[in-house]
């Protein structure tokens, strides 16, 4: 008589031993455990894919040069020292309308330039600001704090330094951003091409 049949119901003794998991379930279901799994970072079919090389992006500091006049060279632009000194918010609108690259217009920067400066008596700060952005433009010498004291004390020599610094880079001021831009294109478009090299 077989040891593992009773008549009470009861378990078989001495029980089975545990049935192998992945083998048991490999037999059991063999559409999807059959196939051995791919090692890891291993494509199961086709051709291996490699990462692509990591691309690392380094900002280069532009270097940092002196300005094109000194400040209290003011001379050197007699016609624009006079008007800065009787209007200064027409030399700070033609210098804001080309360091902001005709995002604001002349007349507007020039209007809250003489709004802020009647009515907080603070046109500096606004202005002080622009020293900083043409600074950073063109790698300029000077800091923020040294930017604040300039226009602090010396408001006008300052525009008018800005003036000349964007003048003698080729903008001319008068005909703002837009028309500079227009008239760089065209003496683009009439320069001569570069001479190529004859082919033997």
């Amino acid at each position: 008589m077989d040891p593992s049949y009773n008549t009470t119901g009861a378990p078989p003794w001495p029980p089975p031993p545990p049935p192998s998991y992945p083998s048991y379930y490999a037999a059991t279901y063999p559409s999807y455990y059959g196939a051995p799994l791919p090692s890891a970072g291993i494509p199961a079919a086709g051709i291996p894919v490699t990462a692509p090389p990591a691309t690392f992006y380094v900002h280069t500091p532009q270097p940092i040069g002196p300005w094109s006049t000194g400040l209290f060279d003011c001379c050197d632009d007699p016609s624009n020292s006079l008007i800065t000194f009787c209007f200064p918010c027409i030399t700070f609108g033609q210098v804001a309308e080309i360091i902001d690259k005709g995002s604001t217009s002349c007349g507007a920067s020039g209007a809250l330039y003489v709004l802020i400066m009647y009515l907080t008596g603070c046109g500096f700060l606004y202005s002080c600001s622009y020293r900083s952005k043409l600074r950073a433009q063109y790698g300029l010498h000077g800091d923020p704090s040294v930017d604040f004291i300039v226009h602090l004390f010396c408001e006008f020599c300052s525009l008018c330094q800005m003036y000349r610094e964007l003048h003698r880079r080729g903008f001319d001021m008068n005909i703002g951003w837009h028309a500079n831009m227009e008239r760089q294109g065209q003496i683009m478009a009439t320069m001569p091409p570069p001479p190529q090299a004859m082919i033997r």
